[in-house]
């Protein structure tokens, strides 16, 4: 009895896998340098997928399920190892697990900032972050790509080179969209799918494939925010004197906040502003009056009285007479540059040609005709 399960002991009749773990990938069943009986059973779970190989040169490969291992269910690695059909002997044989879930929540981020084009601020670095999941879709170009001799492989040992396909294709699909820098956030949907068909076609070179990709956040360079902030205050103000107002309304509110605010220095700086601010309102005001000077009293000055003169006419003084009166005058000739004129302010009686008011009226005016 004790020699038959000594020898019942040297083979393997069950092979199976229970994954408790959250990132292993692949997991290869230890032998012990066991021998597998033939007939042994093979139990494949849900999301698994079972790969026999043969001294490095992969076998047969099992779907989920229970299967009895015989030459007939078997026939790759039966060939492999040149066996004839039916036999029972026991074999030796690699057992490879390939788990086929989704790995999800791993994370990508930016290390460097990403350079980026953009029309209306020029050069400009870009960071971001997000998730994205996979899982293996073809187990066998997998092991040929990526396991090598590893008898466990988890997915810590690839995220590094995964995070640089992402970084890589998301580059790659920001430069080609050419969306504007201040759009960006607004097309997350979009840079997702299209970074994740990118991401797809490096993937499958693994054996891998995509489930989802998600983009969280895109940020600009903080001075480039800061710049977008003030430009954003300034088109909700309206003027750059508006936007001084509101900055200096900000500041004074800051003061009045600010612990020990009603010290005597922040009280002088408090009604510094209050007059600037007031100055500025001022400013404001007039050039809104279209152009036109007031004077410091807020009202217009009265309109001016009509110039009015007297004149000696036949020897006779004559008026007061206005300027229209005047230019009738000199036309019929009754007044000459020689007549004496006079109106109030001047001195004496001058002659009308050397008023400056009335010289200007003399220069197209013939002289009176001659007397016959």
């Amino acid at each position: 009895m004790g020699v038959f399960n000594f020898i019942k002991g040297q083979f393997i009749d069950v092979i199976e896998w229970v994954d408790d773990s959250a990132n292993t990938m692949v997991w290869k069943f230890p032998d012990s340098d066991k021998e597998i009986k033939n007939g042994a059973q093979l139990t494949v779970r849900e999301s698994q997928v079972a790969v026999f190989l043969n001294e490095g040169n992969i076998g047969d490969v099992f779907q989920p399920g229970r299967h009895t291992l015989t030459t007939q269910n078997i026939p790759i690695l039966t060939s492999l190892k040149s066996w004839k059909y039916g036999l029972n002997s026991p074999f030796k044989a690699d057992v490879y697990f390939i788990n086929t879930k989704q790995f999800l929540d791993q994370k990508w981020g930016t290390t460097n900032p990403i350079m980026m084009r953009d029309k209306e601020f020029g050069a400009i670095r870009l960071r971001g972050f997000g998730i994205y999941s996979y899982k293996i879709s073809d187990p066998v170009k997998f092991l040929k790509e990526a396991l090598g001799t590893k008898s466990l492989f988890t997915t810590d040992e690839l995220s590094g080179q995964l995070k640089r396909m992402v970084i890589s294709s998301i580059t790659d699909y920001i430069a080609e969209a050419q969306i504007p820098a201040l759009d960006l956030a607004m097309h997350y949907d979009e840079l997702s799918k299209g970074t994740a068909q990118k991401l797809n076609v490096e993937f499958a070179n693994l054996g891998l494939s995509i489930s989802s990709f998600y983009i969280e956040n895109l940020s600009l360079p903080e001075e480039v925010e800061k710049m977008l902030d003030k430009k954003t205050s300034m088109g909700i103000m309206g003027n750059l004197d508006e936007y001084a107002k509101f900055q200096m309304a900000d500041s004074i509110d800051d003061f009045a906040k600010k612990e020990g605010g009603n010290s005597m220095i922040d009280m002088g700086v408090g009604l510094t502003m209050g007059n600037m601010m007031g100055a500025m309102m001022g400013n404001s005001m007039n050039k809104n009056i279209g152009g036109t000077n007031v004077n410091s009293g807020g009202m217009p000055p009265p309109i001016p009285g009509a110039v009015k003169f007297f004149a000696v006419v036949n020897g006779q003084q004559g008026g007061p007479f206005d300027l229209n009166a005047i230019k009738q005058m000199i036309s019929s000739g009754q007044l000459t540059k020689e007549t004496l004129v006079w109106k109030e302010g001047m001195a004496n009686w001058s002659a009308a040609g050397s008023v400056p008011d009335l010289s200007g009226l003399f220069g197209g005016t013939p002289p009176p005709l001659p007397n016959a």
